[in-house]
């Protein structure tokens, strides 16, 4: 409590003295009284802005408490501070001025009073496996996790009339022969489907076909929502007048008959097509794997062996044959040498080795897109890598659909034409020993599995199908339930003898496309496995020595610096990710003293780099330029992967490329907006069900997109991906929009590009906190 020092007044003197005086006299208060604070303490108020808030904490020096925090209305488990520290804001000084944690600095006049608006954490994992959710009741009350939308519906987007597809690409009066014939179910009546059938023609993108304006040809046909500008109406001599199509000669004829029947007109700017024959063929199991079939027994057979070997052996009795084997190799006589040969040749040798792989590269030069389940589609990469992305990867697929024939799994592996083509280096190619970046590619696949046997016919079967393919990485990191209780993802994290043996298979069945994998720090926060696991990949486990089978092969190994319980509760450990990328350095380094040694492994086993080095990426909150240089000069990464700071802000690529922040405007971040939807037309079509498939994929994109706060408006730089904005307008009502929270403005925004929604689109957002009942901002 301050003390209060009061002016004594002198005797026979009523009226009060200034006490700033220097004839009067101060004197202390007798220590009984009753003294006020001078300046007492304000608490803070429901109604107080983080701002504000943040400011009475310091000022006061008061400590938040949980309860100050409970109206963040996110769910438990992203309310639960894994190791942090007690205090639920805490503050820095930069600049001489405070920026609180958690909360993002936003200058005083862009603040906007909303009492009724709270910060909320949205959920991440959306990022990351979201179409792998559980939605089964299972018989008994379902159980939602607070704050989440599960069992998501976007409703259907359709004609009110279905036009037979023997009419849809033909002129009015030579269609196809219907095999139904009049039994048909769908309209065979074209100007009748025109005009009572469809939705009137979109006045959006100058009324002009966006998929028309690439490819010379639309094949939505006659269901295009742009089709009167690839259309016309031709007199017939003595006849009436027929409606035709128009078609580029020139444009068109990159789209060959085969993909036109089949509606697959993505053309020569797409790559990994996979022909309805061949799902066809996977489904009824034509397709041989035999690579994986065999490599898949002798795995199973080594397992065995190697089970017998070691069975009733103590630990004790390990130890002293690993000493043994280390004299032997660090120095034995020859007969000892003999007798290691001897215990090794027990075991029988793999059906193949690993053909020689084509050379990678990963480094400063190269900034990597993460997989993003959803968000990572066709467009938006291509879109990423238009902004400079160097490597990018398809969303994760599942191994079991894969090899099934699945129609759904097999058109996660589509990629841009761009995305095969090689990474452009501005500053120029890196000088490296046996790496041709003509021969290299941008675009990988990642693939999930639980099964040894699936995931090496899956990826066997990738390179039969896929021939523009990077590399095919092994995802051991999702986290979400469903993935992780059928024992894939980040299930393998605690099984990593199985983990070791998948990439050891996939390496071999590979042909010349190398193997990466996508590891998380282990699945419980308290214990982190990536060490022992990254010297596992590196130089091969106990099992692997005792059969000289070497290393596993993997080319890299890209570490997500969380643990699958943290999820995104905090922020990526970057100092553990340092420690791993030391412990790979020099794993790296005593891997290359061991030539001419009983422990040198079979060149061909070895990982496809130059030097047979395994690169090391690191994964995790990186949301600028900043971000990105700091993480390679201190954690001595050889690359970073970006995933949430892209979907925020896909310039980020741009901004890593020119070493600077960029204001983006609002206009220019609304033709990013316009160059997906043109990009998603590409790609699912122009028609009533192509048109609902890509406004829901740019709505899944704009809940991310969304969250990005101008840094024009920032008190202090760096952004922080971690932080959540208070309320907030921008410079202009473009911007303000573009920063909505709500979904309903979303939907406003692809209105812009896509015209109205159809009656029946639904869109759910994957967080609660995006569907409050507001009206839309204007």
């Amino acid at each position: 409590m301050a003390e209060s020092w009061l002016p004594v007044e002198p005797a026979g003197v009523e009226t009060p003295l200034n006490p700033l005086d220097p004839a009067s006299t101060l004197v202390p208060p007798p220590p009984d009284a009753q003294l006020e604070d001078a300046h007492p303490p304000q608490p803070p108020l429901p109604e107080d802005s983080a701002v504000t808030r943040a400011e009475k904490f310091e000022r006061n020096g008061l400590i938040e408490h949980s309860s100050c925090t409970d109206d963040l209305e996110a769910p438990s488990a992203k309310r639960v501070k894994l190791a942090e520290d007690s205090r639920g804001a805490q503050l820095s000084t930069v600049n001489g001025s405070a920026r609180v944690k958690g909360v993002v600095p936003i200058k005083a006049e862009f603040l906007v009073d909303h009492k009724e608006r709270k910060l909320t954490n949205p959920d991440d994992d959306a990022a990351e496996a979201s179409r792998h959710t559980d939605d089964r009741n299972g018989g008994g009350p379902k159980r939602q996790p607070k704050g989440q939308n599960t069992g998501r519906s976007f409703g259907s987007s359709r004609d009110r009339l279905q036009l037979c597809a023997s009419r849809n690409t033909f002129p009015e009066f030579s269609p196809k022969e219907c095999k139904f014939g009049d039994s048909c179910r769908f309209e065979h009546d074209l100007r009748k489907y025109l005009t009572e059938g469809k939705r009137g023609d979109l006045d959006t993108l100058g009324g002009r076909c966006p998929v028309w304006a690439v490819k010379g040809f639309c094949g939505a046909g006659w269901k295009c929502r742009f089709v009167s500008s690839h259309m016309e109406e031709k007199e017939r001599e003595n006849g009436p007048k027929e409606l035709l199509l128009t078609t580029d000669e020139n444009r068109y004829s990159d789209i060959t008959e085969d993909q036109s029947n089949q509606g697959e007109t993505e053309g020569s700017n797409v790559v990994n097509i996979v022909s309805i024959e061949a799902k066809t063929s996977l489904t009824k199991r034509r397709i041989p794997m035999n690579k994986a079939e065999k490599y898949a027994e002798w795995l199973e057979l080594n397992s065995r062996e190697m089970e017998k070997q070691f069975h009733n052996r103590s630990r004790a009795m390990m130890a002293e044959d690993e000493e043994a084997e280390n004299n032997v190799v660090n120095g034995g006589d020859a007969e000892a040498r003999e007798e290691l040969e001897q215990n090794r040749a027990q075991y029988t040798e793999p059906p193949f080795l690993p053909s020689e792989k084509r050379r990678v590269y990963f480094g400063p030069d190269t900034p990597i897109l993460a997989p993003l389940t959803t968000q990572g589609n066709l467009p938006f990469r291509r879109m990423c890598v238009d902004l400079g992305a160097q490597v990018t990867y398809s969303e994760m697929a599942m191994s079991l659909p894969l090899i099934t024939g699945a129609k759904s799994e097999w058109a996660l592996l589509k990629a841009h034409q761009s995305e095969a083509s090689p990474p452009s280096f501005p500053r120029g190619p890196p000088v490296v020993e046996g790496y041709d970046v003509a021969k290299d590619l941008r675009f990988g696949a990642q693939i999930a599995g639980n099964k040894p046997a699936q995931v090496l016919k899956a990826t066997e079967i990738l390179t039969k199908l896929c021939p523009h393919l990077r590399v095919i990485d092994l995802n051991c990191g999702c986290p979400i339930d469903l993935v992780f209780r059928a024992g894939a993802g980040s299930a393998l994290l605690d099984c990593q003898s199985k983990l070791e043996k998948m990439l050891r298979g996939m390496n071999a069945v590979s042909g010349e496309i190398p193997i990466t994998v996508k590891i998380r720090m282990g699945t419980k926060d308290a214990k982190p496995m990536a060490q022992k696991l990254i010297e596992r990949l590196t130089v091969g486990g106990h099992e692997a020595y005792e059969t000289g089978s070497g290393p596993c092969g993997v080319a890299a190994i890209t570490l997500h610096g969380r643990s699958r319980q943290q999820r995104y509760t905090r922020s990526a450990d970057w100092g553990y990710i340092s420690e791993c990328a030391a412990l790979i350095e020099r794993l790296n380094k005593e891997r290359g003293q061991l030539v001419d040694t009983v422990r040198e492994p079979d060149a061909r086993s070895m990982a496809a780099t130059p030097d047979q080095k395994v690169y090391f990426i690191g994964n995790g909150d990186c949301y600028s330029h900043v971000d990105y240089l700091t993480q390679l000069e201190e954690a001595k990464v050889d690359a970073v992967m970006i995933a949430r700071g892209a979907l925020i802000k896909p310039w980020i690529f741009e901004e890593i490329e020119k070493q600077q922040y960029l204001d983006k405007s609002a206009t220019e971040r609304l033709a990013y907006v316009e160059k997906f939807a043109r990009y998603g037309m590409e790609v699912w079509g122009s028609d009533e069900v192509g048109l609902g498939t890509t406004r829901r994929f740019l709505l899944e994109w704009l809940s991310f997109a969304h969250r990005y706060v101008p840094v024009g408006i920032m008190e202090h730089l760096p952004p922080n991906l971690q932080d959540r904005p208070p309320a907030w307008r921008g410079r202009n009502d473009l911007e303000t929009l573009l920063g909505s929270d709500n979904h309903k403005d979303w939907i406003k925004i692809s209105e812009m590009f896509l015209g109205p929604a159809h009656e029946n689109f639904k869109f759910m957002p994957k967080h609660k906190s995006n569907s409050y009942e507001i009206q839309a901002e204007g």
